[in-house]
């Protein structure tokens, strides 16, 4: 299977991955033949990227680190508990919410088994999955994103636990701000942001009156606005005084939301997204965080088109778990000629060729595809 911008979709090519809903429902099938109405709809669906299966991407399989099963009942779960206490005042909805953590202890048990069990790089399938509410998905994904980094970091089975719990409830203050604020489809106003900002402040008061929960994950929703150099907030808190958990939940939160398709932008692929957080690395973001978070995630997904400055083009086939910023490629094309017989090289192997581009609106010619 091959990844490719919804740019150079066209009629006649075959979609290699079920893309699903926010009830766990399949939208379109693997397998299906594009059509013109289904290029409109994903159109219309906000989808930048998709897997087709063609030639040159043949045996290449993309397997999601947590299975698809395990997702939609996350999602279910994380649904439900921040549903429950939507409209509540701060008392109430405190008392509901401990009524839900058993559940969502449950479920971050298993996501915790799903990655803590798995010893390749985290793969996370963002655009195989449309959801109506972007805080559902985001809050479920910052989860894998913190657990990989903390596992990386090699933290107690009891703090990633804590760990997976404040960074699937990070978020739980925005429940808490205005709904025209919180579902406006175009960027925030000056007025609107800081409004939206106080949602940090709303989930720690709903959080610190937990009694089944503790307190660190109040202080996680608290802080993961933070930035060691004090340009974060709520409360501009410098390196030191920011928790190390809420360090963690930071970066994954950032790394999510950039990678993640927005109505007013277009999603990252995860290089780019790292990029972004390692130009800040030391001085906005705790370092060793933004390493651990390249050494755990997926930096060129499997089925990906890039170019080599060394003129060749190949695609993603493997994950190198030696250094994930270098994957196996499959190599169809050298000086512009297209080859009869593709081979793999391991980028590992040759230290002077870099990545030169990322190519997911690549046409393949037709005598190939």
């Amino acid at each position: 299977m091959r990844l490719i911008s919804i740019d150079v979709l066209k009629e006649g090519m075959v979609l290699a991955r079920t893309i699903w809903n926010e009830a766990g429902h399949p939208l379109l099938k693997k397998d299906v033949v594009i059509n013109e109405r289904i290029i409109q709809r994903l159109q219309q669906l906000n989808m930048h990227y998709l897997y087709i299966d063609d030639k040159i991407s043949k045996g290449i399989e993309v397997q999601e680190t947590v299975p698809t099963v395990i997702r939609n009942k996350a999602i279910s779960i994380i649904k439900d508990s921040f549903q429950s206490i939507d409209g509540l005042n701060p008392v109430n909805a405190s008392y509901v919410l401990d009524q839900q953590s058993k559940a969502i202890v449950s479920i971050v048990d298993e996501l915790l088994l799903a990655v803590r069990g798995n010893d390749e790089i985290l793969t996370i399938l963002t655009d195989a999955y449309l959801f109506d509410e972007y805080l559902y998905q985001h809050s479920f994904q910052v989860t894998l994103y913190s657990i990989a980094i903390a596992k990386e970091l090699g933290y107690s089975a009891e703090d990633l636990r804590l760990i997976a719990i404040g960074a699937l409830l990070h978020d739980i203050g925005k429940l808490m701000v205005p709904k025209e604020i919180l579902t406006k489809p175009d960027r925030l106003s000056c007025e609107e942001f800081e409004t939206m900002k106080q949602h940090t402040r709303y989930g720690f008061d709903l959080l610190r009156n937990l009694h089944s929960i503790s307190l660190i994950v109040a202080h996680c929703a608290f802080q993961h606005h933070e930035r060691i150099d004090g340009s974060g907030y709520p409360r501009g808190l410098v390196d030191f005084e920011i928790h190390p958990f809420a360090k963690i939940i930071g970066v994954a939160d950032v790394f999510d939301a950039v990678t993640t398709s927005r109505v007013y932008r277009e999603k990252m692929l995860p290089s780019q997204g790292l990029a972004i957080l390692e130009a800040g690395a030391g001085t906005i973001y705790d370092a060793r965080i933004v390493d651990a978070l390249k050494r755990s995630v997926v930096h060129y997904p499997k089925g990906v088109i890039l170019k080599l400055s060394d003129g060749r083009r190949g695609i993603v086939s493997r994950q190198n778990t030696l250094n994930a910023a270098l994957p196996w490629i499959r190599i169809f094309e050298e000086q512009n000629q297209i080859l009869t017989a593709t081979y793999e090289i391991n980028l590992v192997d040759y230290p002077n060729i870099t990545i030169e581009s990322i190519e997911v609106d690549y046409v393949v010619p037709s005598k190939i595809e």
